[in-house]
């Protein structure tokens, strides 16, 4: 992600005003109070953008930022903030209401509104800014969801902070054509996750079909190692047929089998390669994957990266000679 300040390497005069010139260049003016004093402030910060939408990841020490009133009127193009809470807790404020984010949550804000967000522990997490038109969400859901926790109960919530979490510090997703191809699922992902939370099936519908193929392969990554993973499974927890998992998928330009086989490769490749690569038998490695017969794994894996997992693995961990 780039650019990215620090305070470590800046004067301690010049911090608060460096950083505050940076967020409001970059996603919104909001006043901004740091608990410590000037020298003992410590912040780390990135800014990126996806298509039309921004994103700010931030480490830093306890603060309050303000959205006033007078700020909130004089905002041109109405924008809807998206904050992921990674560690630790904090407290957003909108519309009359206070939502607690622990790790795993996140919540909403417009831009249009007054908001407050306390950060007594610090800040880290990352932030989203979407234009509220490309949502296409009616202003009263958009009011009605300000300020409430989304979390793990949620299952659409759920795999949106997974994947906006990624999205966050995946650099080659913010370039060239990868840019251009998450643009349109984020933002659906987005619609469908806040319309479900607020009820609104007719709402949630469009977008959770929109987003059926993206949620099947996050599902998918997430239950790699399952030896059961099957068509049957994967379509039973999308409340769908498996003919209409096949066609979904098919539609993205997926072939089921071969794009488990592909990423519990790249698992098993990765895995022989890293620190603990010798610690378990290739067998088991591959097991661990989804590969019951050590013989069929090594003839895939060689098929695949045109080495055997034996020497893949020695290349990475080569033995000692005594």
């Amino acid at each position: 992600m780039s650019p990215v300040l620090d305070t470590a390497f800046m004067a301690p005069q010049d911090r608060e005003e460096v950083l505050r010139h940076a967020l409001w260049e970059s996603m919104v003016a909001v006043d901004i109070d740091h608990r410590p004093p000037t020298e003992d402030i410590s912040v780390r910060v990135g800014f990126d953008a996806v298509g039309p939408f921004r994103i700010c990841s931030a480490r830093s020490t306890a603060a309050t930022l303000r959205r006033t009133e007078r700020l909130a009127r004089e905002d041109e193009e109405p924008v809807v903030f998206l904050s992921l809470q990674t560690t630790g807790t904090s407290l957003v404020v909108q519309n009359g209401r206070q939502c607690l984010l622990r790790p795993g949550d996140f919540a909403v804000y417009e831009s249009t509104a007054p908001y407050t967000l306390l950060f007594d522990e610090g800040i880290d997490g990352h932030f989203f800014r979407f234009p509220r038109a490309a949502l296409a969400l009616p202003e009263r859901l958009l009011r009605d969801i300000a300020a409430v926790p989304l979390g793990p109960d949620n299952p659409v919530a759920r795999l949106a902070f997974t994947y906006f979490s990624q999205l966050a510090v995946s650099d080659e997703l913010h370039q060239g054509v990868h840019a251009e191809t998450v643009v349109e699922p984020s933002i659906e992902l987005l619609r469908a996750a806040l319309a479900s939370q607020h009820g609104n099936s007719s709402l949630a519908r469009g977008p959770l079909e929109a987003t059926l193929s993206l949620r099947i392969t996050q599902y998918i990554r997430e239950h790699l190692a399952d030896p059961d993973l099957s068509a049957a499974r994967i379509a039973a927890a999308h409340d769908i047929s498996a003919r209409h998992l096949y066609a979904v998928l098919s539609r993205s330009g997926i072939s089921l089998g071969d794009w488990i086989r592909t990423r519990r490769l790249a698992e098993c490749r990765r895995e022989l390669a890293g620190p603990n690569g010798r610690l378990r038998t290739i067998a088991a490695i591959g097991r661990r994957w989804g590969f019951v017969d050590a013989t069929h794994f090594s003839k895939v894996f060689k098929q695949a990266y045109g080495i055997s997992p034996r020497t893949w693995r020695d290349q990475n961990h080569p033995r000692s000679s005594a």
